[in-house]
């Protein structure tokens, strides 16, 4: 008995030093305290089978077959398996399709301001990091102690559009010789100026991720909410300048299934003070909420099973996934997230792009029939391809109401050398412009170039094809066809994908279109 109670006293010990590094949620839908709960196990059923050893060891009798923690090891595992199994999509795919709501009804040109070149975030955060690393570098006083966080957060302030990212201490020497004044300041990186400042504090930021014991930041929150599961992290200033980690509160369904927020805790790293919001509750000057792979996960559930699990898997009816990749809007103070939705067998098309605000998930889908972005970043960079520019990720914005791309062009050296434009709905319609010259000199020469005009009122009619061809541009299906007066139409295949393949010369169709200053009206849809 004895030596039990040292055995279990062993493995408090371990248990305890485990939970002060790893810091497990106390939580029944954490993955992370089942594996905290086996290490556990694990380690008691070891000690206590070496203490069987040792008796056979030592008094050369074999003891009967007797209960071992070890074996509660498997039962976890298998509870846990079988728990997520009934959980798992076969079983409830409704309930993942509609682990978001998303507003199928949007107007792109009405609900999307006209662009302000004011206002665009040209900055990525690539050049951002450059910026602030450049910065930081200036302040002699600083680079040796401190190294600038890569978070970068995107954020509205002062009306301005901003990245944001803490100092952080250097190594633990440093977190040594600096604890008692904290971290000084924080870099801010205007994303349309490119202006970067080091803002310094008056009190430093002692309960930040580099530093160590009680001050680490997430240590410090753990023993404060040691029920709480914690999602990703952000660094964000209030209207006043007042630096925050906002550290969203994850829910899950079954264990470690259907993730969502349910809150945040807003820590004030200078003195450690917390206050934890619902959902709903959340004040404005919070711009993130809920983290990009979240929204981009319940997007794709939302495509992908809102017709059944088996039709995700066979017939594939209306199944959309996301696009690669995603940015970020500004607008009415908030920011959004931008990113494509596409036929599970994309033609390296879009069918539209949804926008979802970051504080409080209200998603809409814009149907906007058009490009993929990397197809359009490929686009501009084949018009600099004797260059060997790299293109950032694009901007969607309503340039003279038509939906474009914006994609800054990047030397080796990460330096934006150009900016390029390219139509959403033919992404052909492309022009590069040297930064000297300004954007807003670009964006006149792209409308220009191809005699652009805001987008017309939506029109319909009932044709008769008189003649119709197909090209293949760069990976999208485009078909061209006249009616019987010689009137000419080209339509996206992601239009109509089950029409637009079976028409011939001779059918009588109605179209939805608009025209264009090339005298090639645009079919949006086809009945």
């Amino acid at each position: 008995m004895k030596n039990k109670l040292i055995n279990a006293l062993i493995t408090a010990v371990f248990g305890l030093m485990y939970f002060y590094i790893a810091l497990p949620a106390i939580n029944l839908t954490s993955p992370s305290f089942y594996v905290f709960l086996m290490v556990i196990l694990t380690v008691y059923g070891i000690l206590d089978l070496g203490l069987k050893v040792a008796n056979v060891i030592t008094i050369k009798k074999i003891e009967k077959l007797t209960f071992n923690a070890l074996y509660l090891v498997p039962l976890i595992i298998l509870i846990v398996v079988t728990v997520n199994f009934i959980g798992a999509p076969l079983f409830n795919s409704k309930s993942y399709a509609n682990r978001i709501t998303i507003d199928e009804t949007g107007n792109f040109t009405e609900d999307i301001d006209e662009v302000d070149f004011k206002k665009v975030p040209l900055l990525d955060k690539d050049s951002s990091q450059k910026l602030g690393d450049r910065t930081m570098g200036e302040m002699s006083d600083l680079v040796s102690q401190y190294y600038v966080s890569d978070l970068y957060t995107q954020i509205n302030y002062k009306e301005d559009i901003v990245r944001v990212t803490p100092l952080e201490y250097a190594d633990v020497i440093k977190y040594i010789s600096n604890r008692n004044e904290g971290v000084k300041g924080y870099i801010i990186v205007n994303s349309v100026t490119g202006d970067s400042n080091v803002v310094r504090l008056d009190k430093g930021m002692k309960y930040v991720p580099s530093a160590i014991f009680q001050e680490d930041m997430m240590r410090h929150l753990r023993f404060r909410y040691p029920t709480e599961i914690f999602g990703t992290y952000t660094f964000e200033i209030d209207d006043e300048g007042k630096p925050f980690f906002i550290v969203p509160l994850v829910k899950y369904s079954s264990i470690g299934l259907k993730r969502d927020i349910k809150g945040v805790v807003v820590l004030d790293p200078v003195t450690g003070d917390t206050e934890k919001y619902e959902t709903g509750n959340i004040p404005n000057w919070i711009d993130h909420v809920y983290e990009p792979d979240l929204i981009i996960e319940q997007t794709d559930d939302w495509g992908t099973y809102k017709g059944g699990f088996w039709n995700s898997i066979f017939a594939q009816k209306n199944v959309t996934n996301t696009t690669d990749g995603y940015n970020y809007l500004a607008m009415d103070g908030d920011i959004y997230l931008y990113t494509g939705i596409t036929s599970i067998q994309s033609d390296e098309s879009n069918l539209g792009f949804i926008l979802s605000n970051m504080r409080t998930k209200e998603t809409v889908f814009y149907s906007t029939p058009g490009a993929e972005e990397y197809s359009a970043m490929a686009s501009a960079e084949g018009q600099v391809q004797e260059m060997k520019y790299n293109s950032t990720f694009p901007l969607l914005i309503n340039l003279n109401g038509r939906a474009t791309y914006l994609v800054s062009l990047k030397d080796a050296a990460g330096l934006v050398k150009k900016y390029a434009f390219i139509d959403v709905q033919d992404y052909q319609k492309v022009t590069v412009s040297d930064v000297t010259e300004g954007i807003e000199k670009a964006s006149e020469a792209y409308l220009n170039a191809f005699n652009l005009k805001s987008e017309a009122e939506t029109l319909e009619k009932e044709i008769t094809i008189s003649s119709i061809k197909t090209a293949t541009i760069e990976g999208n299906t485009v078909y061209y066809f006249f009616d019987e007066n010689k009137n000419k139409y080209s339509a996206i295949i992601t239009v109509s994908r089950d029409r637009l393949p079976f028409l011939n010369v001779g059918d009588k169709i109605k179209v939805y279109y608009s025209e264009s200053t090339s005298g090639v009206n645009v079919v949006k849809d086809i009945d």
